[in-house]
């Protein structure tokens, strides 16, 4: 079996899955009809590990199709062509479904349910994976536990020495770019004047290794 069917196969059970609405591991069930959305493919390097899908993205079936989504294809400096293209991105949330409403209006956590059941189904299957940007403090605990407890600001500060650690993937940490942290953003200015450019370089760089894989592909047909 080749990694495009394993993963082919990995994500149409996930986009089949019921089990926050059927079988719900704590709470309620999903309080509605479950979307699971993810984007992937083997030959992606770059993986945005995200925290749920918003009602937007819930509707029409595509991630990010909301203004977080236009802020971070900035911060990457993607337009969206690239930012769709599951063989140069893969965008694998916490939670593949829209959660649903709290009661002030605020999109709820991602279903506990989800990563513990597709999240290393899903990540094996990108095996050409070299940089996981981790959004948020539910992506951060899963992937970065060790840093759990230091809170999303100090894990967010301490993002070059987590990027140059020895691990492969490499992993940045990243805050929600929802407007509702604008107010974050403009008191942590070293984010977009020290962390932003760094990451627009790798994720090139990422790009620019995909275009030559490519190219040499087209030229052994």
């Amino acid at each position: 079996m080749t990694a495009d069917t394993r993963l082919d196969d990995t994500l149409a059970a996930l986009r089949a899955c019921r089990i926050c609405r059927d079988a719900p591991m704590r709470g309620p069930a999903l309080p509605h009809e479950p979307r699971p959305i993810v984007q992937a493919h083997p030959s992606a390097r770059l993986c945005i590990a995200s925290q749920a899908p918003g009602n937007r993205a819930h509707v029409a079936g595509i991630p990010f199709l909301d203004p977080s989504g236009v802020r971070l294809r900035a911060w990457l400096g993607l337009d969206e062509a690239t930012f769709y293209d599951p063989a140069l991105v893969a965008i694998v949330p916490m939670g593949h479904c829209f959660p649903g409403y709290d009661s002030k209006g605020g999109d709820l956590p991602p279903r506990r349910e989800c990563a513990p059941a597709w999240r290393s189904r899903v990540l094996a299957g990108l095996p050409n994976l070299e940089l996981i940007l981790v959004i948020g403090s539910y992506a951060q605990s899963w992937h970065l536990p060790d840093h759990a407890k230091a809170g999303l600001t100090d894990t967010v500060r301490n993002w070059r020495a987590i990027l140059d650690a020895p691990r492969a993937p490499k992993v940045l940490p990243l805050p929600h770019p929802s407007w509702r942290n604008n107010a974050w953003l403009k008191k942590h200015a070293w984010f977009e004047a020290d962390l932003l450019p760094v990451l627009r370089e790798r994720v090139q760089g990422l790009l620019d290794e995909s275009a030559r894989d490519r190219a040499r592909e087209e030229d052994a047909a």
